[in-house]
């Protein structure tokens, strides 16, 4: 099974990006996936890879539940409490990884993961979480799928990712190998067995700017990846974007959602 080698530091030029830029969690997604883990007032809840904490603010703010995010990443934590101040609620961010779970974050009624498991040694994590998770608790996945952009521009970034960051742009595909086995499979041969899947369709509009702070949110083309090349990528980027829509407008229609896994 392909596991993605572990690095701490691998989003440390990301977190000014990320928020703004990534497809968001809406507010009815998180309220409906809240509902269906039987998540109370004041139930703890972990964001594990919780990145500028997306997730775990939003369950704060709408669920009113207890919060701790954890991420190896600072700049992501100072970007994370900086937004959960503004949004008026109380998490706990804490510098670590799936590597630190321990009794120390128990009892766990959730714990959720936003676009982060496919970095962790998947089994590895589950079964950490087995041991902090209380019996009617679960694990969510949330992610985001892509169906359609008008123009085609997720094709012009991917192309321009394979010249200006071949290595990063190498972990990526690993995910689309024949070796990568997907999330619900290692859920399936875990504890957390018995999956639900609870999703929203949206269509997004996007500008030049959107696009090139989405691709400077990725590890693949950030500005970390990139490097001295970063200037010379933006300009090829905006360059190919303006071909394809001379206008600078894009759309995309993309499915949000949360897998639910709870134990079978």
């Amino acid at each position: 099974m392909t596991t993605i080698p572990f690095e701490a530091r691998r989003f440390q030029s990301t977190a000014a990006y990320y928020t703004r830029y990534r497809v968001p969690y809406p507010d009815e997604l998180i309220e409906r996936v809240a509902a269906h883990a039987g998540l109370a007032v004041g139930e703890r809840v972990l964001d594990l890879g919780c990145g500028p904490g997306q997730l775990g603010i939003a369950f704060a703010r709408l669920a009113k539940a207890a919060v701790t995010g954890l991420d190896p990443e600072p700049e992501m934590l100072d970007a994370a409490r900086t937004d959960a101040t503004a949004a008026g609620v109380d998490v706990t961010f804490i510098k670590g990884s799936s590597y630190d779970l321990d009794s120390r974050f128990a009892p766990l009624k959730l714990t959720v993961m936003g676009r982060s498991f496919h970095w962790m040694d998947r089994p590895a994590t589950l079964k950490a979480l087995d041991e902090i998770i209380v019996a009617d608790g679960c694990v969510v996945l949330f992610g985001d799928r892509h169906i359609s952009s008008t123009p085609d521009w997720r094709q012009a970034v991917n192309t321009l990712a394979e010249t200006f960051a071949p290595e990063r742009n190498a972990d990526r595909e690993r995910r689309k190998g024949p070796d990568w086995i997907e999330h619900e499979s290692i859920l399936l041969r875990s504890t957390f067995n018995d999956l639900e899947r609870i999703s929203v369709v949206r269509e997004r509009r996007l500008s030049l700017d959107d696009i090139v702070g989405r691709a400077f949110s990725t590890s693949v083309t950030s500005p970390q990846a990139l490097g001295e090349r970063t200037a010379a990528f933006e300009t090829e980027l905006r360059a190919t974007l303006l071909k394809l829509s001379p206008e600078g407008t894009f759309a995309e229609v993309v499915e949000i959602g949360g897998l639910i896994a709870r134990r079978g």
